[in-house]
């Protein structure tokens, strides 16, 4: 992986390469993995090999967010600097890091996923989460919304693997369940429909790497 100096992430070049949406292809399935990756480090990176893998998707759009509504900004990293870093950690050729919610100006990820849809009604798209958002996911705005745009799949976070069975999402919606068995055709699900994905777990954080608590941590 190249030096986070070999990056090019000028605000000149952010807006060519980084603020609009990812070219893709008519029948692509493509996941939305999104976040304000302050740090971002391989615990991103496993959540998203896994739902490569498992979910079979063609691309998966790794947003780097201006700044979550629901946490302070004060420790928040440039937003090139989070660019460049989530480069670093995301290897596969088929992961787009984009930031192309600055240029659409919109914090709340429901208006996110509407421009997103709007735009690219000939894609399959898979919202993708960390089982440790699924406990706060009730206090995002328009959150009824969110589960109603386009399938989720909830990838397994260390301490969070229980957590579909009492948090307010997938008790709301768990008639729409959908068995881990059947993630790699989850695309095809009319929303609202989620499935919760087991696997590798890495116990990395970006709280704990800020805060000096992962001592040589590969961010």
């Amino acid at each position: 992986m190249p030096d986070r100096h070999d990056l090019d992430v000028t605000t000149e070049n952010l807006d060519r390469r980084y603020l609009r949406m990812p070219h893709s292809e008519r029948g692509m399935v493509v996941g939305l993995f999104g976040g304000s990756f302050n740090p971002p480090h391989q615990g991103h990176a496993l959540v998203a090999e896994i739902a490569i893998k498992r979910l079979g998707l063609d691309q998966l759009w790794w947003m780097v967010t201006p700044g979550n509504p629901l946490k302070s900004r004060n420790q928040l990293a440039p937003l090139a600097e989070r660019i460049a870093e989530s480069e670093r950690v995301a290897a596969d050729p088929r992961i787009k890091v984009t930031a192309f919610e600055q240029a659409l100006g919109v914090s709340y990820t429901a208006n996110t996923l509407a421009r997103i849809k709007a735009r690219n009604s000939h894609v399959h798209f898979i919202w993708i989460m960390g089982a440790d958002s699924l406990q706060t996911f009730h206090k995002w705005q328009k959150w009824q919304e969110i589960a109603r745009t386009f399938p989720i799949a909830v990838v397994d976070r260390p301490g969070a693997t229980l957590s579909y069975l009492s948090s307010k999402m997938t008790r709301t919606f768990d008639f729409a369940r959908v068995d881990e068995d059947d993630a790699r055709i989850l695309w095809r699900k009319p929303a609202p429909a989620w499935t919760f994905i087991h696997g590798p777990r890495s116990g990395l954080s970006s709280t704990a790497i800020r805060n000096g608590a992962v001592p040589g941590a590969v961010k």
